[in-house]
C-alpha cells in the first residue's frame, strides 16, 4: 500500500521542516499518529521512536506499534523514517518519506507512506488512512501558518 499527500503553504522550508523531521511532533497535527515515545538513538546515532498508529473505521479503530528510525535527515529538504524492530523477527516494511521544495512565496511538502504488508490493506482501511492524512495536512498547514496553536 502506498499513500501520497501534498501540501503547499506560505512559509519557509525551515519552518515546515520543523514539523516533519521529528516523529514526536506528528501527534500535534495528524490523528493517524496516536502516540510517540522517544527511544533515543540507534547504534548508528539515528533517532528512534516507538510510534502508535491508529486508523479509525467508523466506531472501530485499528492500531499498530512500530519502532521507527530516521534514516535520512537532509535539513531542510527531507527526511525518511523506516521501521526497524529489534526483536529478531521479520516484519512488514513501513517507510515514511517527506520531501520539501521551497518556492518563491510557499513551501511544498510531499509525503509518501509505504506499507509492505497485508494487514493494513484493503479499501476501507486504505480510505481511512487517506482521510486521516488529508485532515492532518490541513492541521499542519494551520500550525505552520500560525492559524492554529
Amino acid at each position: 500500500m502506498d499513500v501520497h499527500a501534498e501540501l503547499s503553504t506560505p512559509c519557509t522550508a525551515e519552518e515546515l521542516f520543523h514539523w516533519v523531521d521529528d516523529l514526536g511532533r506528528y501527534p500535534s497535527w495528524t490523528s493517524l499518529v496516536h502516540g510517540v515515545e522517544s527511544l533515543g538513538v540507534d547504534e548508528a546515532g539515528n533517532p528512534c521512536w516507538l510510534v502508535e498508529l491508529r486508523a479509525r473505521l467508523g466506531p472501530m479503530a485499528r492500531s499498530k506499534r512500530l519502532r521507527m528510525v530516521r534514516t535520512v535527515h537532509d535539513v531542510p529538504h527531507g527526511a525518511v523514517f523506516e521501521r526497524r524492530e529489534l526483536d529478531g523477527r521479520k516484519h512488514s516494511p513501513w517507510v515514511l518519506t517527506v520531501e520539501l521544495v521551497e518556492r518563491a512565496e510557499t513551501c511544498g511538502l510531499d509525503v509518501d507512506l509505504h506499507y509492505g504488508g497485508t494487514l493494513w490493506t484493503g479499501g476501507l482501511l486504505e480510505r481511512a488512512l487517506t482521510e486521516q492524512i488529508e485532515e492532518g495536512r490541513e492541521r499542519l498547514g494551520e500550525l505552520v501558518s500560525g492559524r492554529r496553536r
